[in-house]
């Protein structure tokens, strides 16, 4: 069985993961900061929505980390053979679910440090220990979840956080260096994120076309480019009609849930469940494109990006409109100043996505990334996928006949969204 795992897990990837609690703490200390501020200088709505924010987020997390966690035990207990169990725990999460602790310690918001204990455990055994193939698509399966949970993180708290930080400095008149290098570094923060995310998509390309750091750093700078004057766009127009941001931000990600929708995604195991997976993407969406399905990554790509952009100009053009309404209220933002930079920098993003998918993106095909057979989503399947479906499909064979035991949700779920991601 250990053998079937085809995963590999370096000590580079441990490293990151360790780099990545690090951040994550300290995310944590720097939003308990922000919050401190905001109320120091009495900017107490400022304080509020970020409350809300930050409380969203973690909820948002906590819910699908533990359907994940369900997930796994409902397919263990309805492993009926107990030779066909296969153990992903780790001794962190093994206590922890024989002490009925995983709801409670979600309930609590700490579910995601459950997850990073035990990421941290199985890849401190393959550092430390001798490796197997086994433990290793224990290590990766697992880190993969955790990257999505962060990949969430970065959308659903980071880039609001950017644009309400950005939207009270312009509110102020009086912009401050170290605040327009913070905002910076937390744009590449979210860039950063996104960038992991796709390198640990590519655990379940063949060995011929793994991806290279530099396709990494290609996809990184075109998230970065769209994501500057995406984000910027966002707060200025806030800043001057901080009422109609919240209308513009549901009406527009309902018609991305929607667009999400017609998308047909099948990645989580129910359908409601499904629904907040949409709901997600579509919040996704409303800052960065992530496609979740397969079909013409062309067309797809050229329609978000065109809606987006109309977008963008829209809310640029209604931010110069009450500017020059209110000549000298906001003298510190000059329109023929800020909007030629933000225009330059995203369409020098457009073009270093077209590079990435012309030169550096490894298109998905049946010989690149398996897919499940039909038969293996039906009724009876539908929780778990076979070992053999994991094996990448040789252009000179057939894939094997004999069906081991099964495994959870966590590959289905992985394998989906590598298909997905590199189609």
């Amino acid at each position: 069985m250990e053998e079937s795992f085809p995963f590999k897990y370096s000590l580079l990837e441990y490293l990151f993961t360790l780099l990545g609690l690090f951040f994550f703490l300290a995310d944590i200390a720097l939003d308990i900061r922000t919050v401190v501020n905001f109320y120091q200088d009495g900017a107490y709505v400022y304080m509020t929505v970020m409350i809300v924010l930050l409380l969203g987020s973690s909820v948002l997390l906590q819910v699908f980390s533990w359907l994940w966690y369900s997930d796994f035990l409902e397919t263990k207990l309805e492993t009926k053979v107990e030779e066909t169990k296969l153990q992903l725990e780790t001794k962190v999460e093994e206590f922890a679910n024989r002490n009925k602790l995983i709801k409670p310690l979600h309930f609590f918001q700490l579910g995601v440090y459950l997850r990073y204990a035990g990421v941290v455990e199985v890849s401190s055994i393959l550092c430390f220990k001798k490796p197997n193939r086994f433990t290793e698509g224990v290590a990766v399966l697992m880190n993969q979840d955790l990257q999505m949970l962060r990949f969430f993180e970065a959308f659903s708290k980071s880039a609001p956080k950017l644009i309400l930080t950005m939207c009270k400095m312009l509110q102020s008149g009086e912009p401050e260096l170290i605040t327009g290098l913070n905002s910076f570094s937390s744009a590449v923060s979210i860039a950063f994120t996104v960038a992991l995310y796709h390198r640990s998509m590519r655990s379940y390309l063949q060995e011929k076309h793994k991806i290279s750091w530099i396709s990494t750093g290609v996809y990184f700078l075109w998230n970065l480019l769209l994501i500057i004057p995406r984000v910027t766009a966002l707060a200025l127009f806030c800043s001057v009609l901080p009422c109609y941001i919240i209308a513009h931000f549901l009406s527009l990600w309902m018609l991305l849930v929607l667009g999400v929708w017609s998308q047909k995604t099948d990645h989580m195991e129910r359908p409601g469940w499904e629904w907040l997976f949409r709901a997600t993407i579509g919040l996704i969406w409303y800052f960065s494109w992530f496609n979740v399905s397969t079909g013409s990554m062309k067309r797809k790509t050229v329609l978000y990006n065109a809606v987006m952009g109309l977008d963008t100009m829209i809310l640029l053009g209604f931010w110069c409109w009450k500017v020059f309404e209110f000549t000298g209220c906001w003298s510190s933002s000059n329109p023929y100043v800020v909007i030629p930079p933000l225009l330059g920098l995203h369409v020098a993003g457009i073009l270093v996505e077209i590079i990435y998918y012309k030169w550096f993106h490894p298109n998905c095909d049946e010989q690149k990334i398996s897919k499940p057979s039909k038969h293996q989503k039906n009724r009876h399947h539908r929780k778990y996928y076979r070992m053999n479906a994991m094996q990448p499909v040789s252009e000179n064979r057939a894939p094997a006949q004999p069906e081991p035991e099964p495994v959870t949700g966590g590959l289905k779920r992985g394998m989906n969204m590598a298909a997905n991601f590199y189609y």
